[in-house]
């Protein structure tokens, strides 16, 4: 079954972006594992103009994308059981869990905001979930919006063509992934570590589980405090 994605944007030309090259864009254009379908919000606007925002309630600087319209955008699609995402800076984390569940689905459809945002109602009428892809602010939601589709497509059996590239990625036991080398053996004096050269893949195994608890430990005290608590509740 092809894993459905709609994206709901003022700005259709976005796509496919970077979602159109490599192993990725080979699924979509040639294997018809995954589908794109952009849908500009703009045209369903009531206004000749194609507005589809309007001042904030309550006062305040810019404006607001009214749930009118994107309502009627939504309405004409077909929901399938798919995932509501909403990239916002507000939202929760994307995290490698929540993409691993919303790769299980049909597809997913992601609303793409600009100005100050989304009128609420809509959000909270039909069920979006706020998606935030980063500490950070985007002039709109297009750029996450990539990111979050990347990461569930990625999934979709048969789009990397081998599993086991999945298996010791970051997040997927809550460390971060192990540093990776290849030849030439020597690169501007510093030397591929002798344990990858060693033949010893208990050894190299090892090695690699040590890199990615450091660099875990290191780089995301979080995920290392919660694989403390995890570990603790398990000994409990």
């Amino acid at each position: 079954m092809t894993f459905a994605v709609s994206v709901l944007t003022m700005f259709p030309e976005a796509f496919p972006g970077p979602l159109g090259v490599s192993l990725i864009g080979t699924a979509w254009r040639e294997q018809n594992l995954w589908s794109l379908e952009t849908v500009d919000i703009r045209q369903f606007s009531a206004d000749k103009r194609g507005f589809l925002d309007d001042t904030p309630a309550g006062g305040g600087p810019g404006q607001v994308m009214k749930a009118d319209v994107i309502a009627a955008a939504l309405d004409n699609l077909e929901l399938a059981g798919r995932p509501l995402l909403y990239m916002s800076a507000r939202g929760r984390p994307l995290t490698q869990a929540r993409v691993k569940q919303w790769a299980t689905a049909p597809g997913i459809i992601v609303l793409c905001g600009r100005f100050e945002g989304v009128d609420q109602r809509v959000l909270d009428a039909r069920g979006f979930e706020e998606v935030a892809v980063g500490d950070a602010v985007l002039a709109g939601g297009e750029a996450a919006a990539m990111v979050a589709i990347e990461a569930c497509v990625r999934l979709v059996p048969g789009v990397l063509g081998q599993a086991a590239s999945l298996e010791e990625e970051s997040f997927e036991d809550g460390l971060l992934e192990h540093p990776h080398y290849t030849r030439p053996r020597t690169f501007e004096g510093l030397d591929i570590p002798e344990v990858l050269l060693s033949g010893n893949h208990a050894a190299v195994r090892k090695w690699r589980q040590k890199l990615r608890e450091d660099t875990t430990r290191e780089r995301r005290p979080d995920l290392w405090a919660a694989r403390l608590a995890k570990q603790q509740a398990k000994g409990d």
